[in-house]
């Protein structure tokens, strides 16, 4: 396993990621996750399955502090003292008394960031969270709450695969003591099918998925979070760490990107970064 360090925390550069997981399926799959040795689980309020993924954990037997957890606040709790609440509720679903990780979910401005930071520090001050971050934020945004609010945030969760470029972003949490959490890593199964990741496999034995998904992880400060359901995938996303891409090799997957890349974009989604 490769480990990325950020204000003196080491978190697994590979993860679960648990969004349309659900019930015993998801339940079944962090399970699997953990027996395989994936050691980073990501969910989210509006995944509806933190119960799930805290009976698992539970179920595995492994100390919760070998485990790194992150979970997300949902745009319809951002307020103060409602964030708090429901992340109290976040916390006894994971059967947890704290996250490695609380993140805003998405950058809405029906409440304030100041206010937004206010509760993700106060969490963080009472021990609910070891580091707090954000998701979907643009660079301009993690400078309004890291520079100007000056709240101590770590990570910013993004979609990141092949198809799209984030230099701007990797190089503000480069800068910044931050790391990038690459959502959507195999681009929803496009990276399976693309002939230049199969080309670059085939020199190292692996599939095209695996190339795209050690691409990430062997980029400074890049973590990924594929979702995976059943153990034959959970194992293939998990094999990654017996190869290593060479320098050109890197520079031809970066050469994949393309201005219409990305795949999540929602109506309240910010006015994207582009890419440099």
């Amino acid at each position: 396993m490769i480990h990325i360090t950020v204000q003196n925390k080491k978190i697994p550069a590979l993860g679960l990621g648990t969004w349309q997981l659900e019930g015993v399926r998801c339940e079944e799959a962090v399970e699997k996750a953990l027996g395989i040795g994936y050691r980073h689980i990501d969910t989210a309020q509006i995944y509806k399955n933190e119960g799930e993924v805290g009976a698992a954990i539970l179920r595995s037997g492994l100390k919760r502090e070998d485990i790194f957890l992150t979970t997300k606040v949902w745009i319809n709790t951002l307020g103060d003292g409602a964030m708090q609440k429901s992340v109290y509720e976040s916390l006894k679903k994971l059967r947890t008394d704290y996250v490695d990780m609380l993140l805003i979910h998405w950058p809405v401005g029906v409440v304030p960031f100041s206010e937004q930071m206010k509760g993700l520090r106060q969490m963080q001050a009472d021990g609910n969270a070891k580091l707090i971050g954000v998701s979907n934020f643009t660079v301009a945004q993690m400078r309004e709450v890291a520079e100007n609010i000056g709240a101590n945030v770590a990570n910013n969760q993004v979609e990141y695969h092949p198809y799209l470029a984030q230099q701007p972003v990797l190089d503000y949490v480069r800068a910044h003591d931050m790391f990038l959490t690459a959502y959507a890593p195999l681009a929803h199964g496009r990276a399976g099918e693309d002939e230049k990741l199969k080309e670059i496999g085939k020199r190292h034995g692996k599939t095209p998925g695996q190339v795209s998904l050690r691409w990430l992880v062997q980029q400074d400060k890049v973590a990924a979070i594929p979702k995976a359901g059943s153990e034959k995938h959970l194992r293939e996303n998990f094999e990654i760490f017996d190869f290593e891409l060479e320098a050109a090799e890197m520079k031809e997957i970066a050469a994949l990107a393309r201005p219409d890349g990305r795949i999540f974009s929602p109506d309240w989604a910010p006015e994207w970064d582009k890419a440099a």
